[in-house]
Order: structure tokens, then sequence, then C-alpha cells
């Protein structure tokens, strides 16, 4: 596992949300951060779509992982993402820089792996406001 850290924008966020808070207990807050990219409304919750070009941001929260392998499991199967889950899956999760005001860090971050056709556009990057 190449990094310990986890950006979440979405429903991870989410005190209600057991999985939220499952990761709460099992990590630590780092740092607020932002990655230039596009949000968008699935329903139940968001999906980031990465973008090097344009002027977007998706904003959120920098997690350090307490034990990983054993997190991101649990964390993986949550968002649809590995071999058992269905083809193709929901979320891949990738490493990817994420922005913080002390300069860039490498972190996972789970991003939405199909179509975002007919999908609402979250503007300012944020789903929860």
């Amino acid at each position: 596992m190449k990094s310990a850290f986890l950006f979440v924008y979405g429903s991870l966020l989410d005190e209600d949300n057991e999985f939220a808070v499952y990761l709460k207990n099992n990590s630590t807050f780092y740092s607020a951060g932002k990655v230039k990219g596009k949000l968008y409304d699935i329903g139940e919750y968001p999906g980031a779509i990465l973008s090097a070009e344009g002027d977007g941001y998706i904003y959120g929260n920098i997690l350090e992982i307490d034990t990983p392998e054993k997190v991101f499991k649990i964390i993986d199967d949550y968002e649809g993402y590995g071999g058992e889950q269905s083809w193709p899956n929901e979320f891949i999760r990738v490493l990817t820089d994420i922005e913080t005001e002390s300069g860039a860090m490498t972190c996972w971050i789970y991003v939405y792996n199909l179509p975002v056709n007919g999908l609402r556009y979250i503007k300012g990057g944020r789903y929860f406001e």
C-alpha cells in the first residue's frame, strides 16, 4: 500500500453514515484539501471525476488511516470497488495529488467509474452545503 492517506468528499463525511463513523474511529484528520475535477450527484451520494483541465475543484478532508490494509478492505467494499464487486466497479480507488494549504500530497481517492451523462453537476465542488 503506497499511502495511508485517504481524501474523502461525500458520504464518508456524513456523521450519520455508519462507514463514515467507522472511518472516523480508525483514522485521524490530517488536513482539509481540494483536487481538480468535477463532482456529480448520483442520488444518495456524489461521484468525483478528476480532471487536470478547467478551474473546478472538489473539496474534502484528508484522513490518515490507522491500519490501511484492514480499513481499505472495508471501505473498498462500501464503495463497490474490488474484484468481488460487480463489473465495472461503480468507484475505483486511485492515487492522486491533493492540494492542501501546506502543499500537495499523494492520497487515495474513490473516483466515479461510470458515465456521468444525465447526472447533476455539483457547482462549487462541495457535497454538503
